[in-house]
């Protein structure tokens, strides 16, 4: 699953290109994967948390960036106010990047009128103007505290010497009857599926096709054949307890010719 999980992620495109919303996007070398046999993942880790470990792997395995430190907590006093995700040094040229690590799945809501802020959740919680704003304004400003200068400073590392950068990738899921929606300047290499309410998946033109649920850690992974397909009335058994449950389920869809979907089921 590792492995899955580093090809996708790798596949995956960033969300903006270069600058946008006053945040510059990571560009991650071209990694040459042969031989590479990451340890394993624990599954029950958050997947942001998996990603975490994908990219240090990966980076890792590579020989571009050394990896000065991963995951700091920053504390004043005794109270943790907030955390560094990585920070790197280019092995050439010598220049520090923080690299704030962001994988995301959004649907597209085109009922907000901003692109912007039509980027949500599966399940309404996650905001990606939010998490942008975080980042940018909450994130990068860390470094640059009194408690952000003192451990950098404990770890020999000048805070302002740092080049303030995201990794901020994400699968996006347009909704299934209006597939074509603006939402520039963001990337549209990333639409990967589309989402839908339970109501059109039980119709006729979705029963011929094959199903499977992905576990959290597969929803980064493409679709394949090697997992165990399902009717669409075994597979709608246990989306509607997602439902119930208001949990947007991500589905793997197969058609008759061997062509693979992808696809969320929303609740709201």
């Amino acid at each position: 699953m590792i492995k899955e999980q580093c090809f996708g992620f790798l596949a995956t495109p960033a969300l903006w290109r270069e600058m946008e919303f006053g945040i510059e996007q990571f560009v991650f070398p071209d990694i040459d994967l042969h031989g590479f046999t990451p340890r394993p993942i624990l599954k029950k880790m958050r997947l942001g948390h998996q990603m975490e470990e994908v990219f240090s792997r990966l980076l890792i395995h590579d020989t571009t960036y050394e990896l000065l430190l991963h995951n700091l907590p920053i504390k004043d006093h005794n109270r943790t106010i907030g955390e560094i995700d990585f920070i790197l040094r280019h092995r050439e040229t010598k220049k520090l990047i923080h690299v704030e690590l962001t994988y995301k799945f959004y649907i597209v809501d085109p009922s907000l009128p901003e692109p912007i802020h039509r980027l949500v959740g599966p399940n309404r919680r996650d905001l990606f103007f939010s998490k942008m704003e975080k980042i940018r304004d909450r994130q990068f400003a860390l470094l640059h505290t009194e408690s952000g200068i003192k451990a950098l400073s404990e770890r020999g590392i000048d805070h302002e010497a740092i080049v303030h950068q995201a990794c901020f990738k994400a699968q996006l899921f347009m909704p299934f009857q209006k597939p074509h929606i603006h939402i520039e300047p963001l990337n549209t290499a990333c639409v990967y599926g589309y989402w839908l309410r339970l109501e059109d998946f039980d119709t006729a033109d979705f029963k011929t096709y094959h199903y499977y649920l992905p576990i959290k850690s597969e929803w980064v992974v493409a679709p394949h054949n090697n997992v165990d397909w399902s009717s669409h009335s075994e597979i709608l058994k246990e989306v509607r307890l997602r439902i119930e449950n208001t949990s947007a389920p991500m589905v793997w869809l197969k058609k008759s010719d061997g062509q693979f979907e992808k696809l969320f089921v929303a609740w709201w």
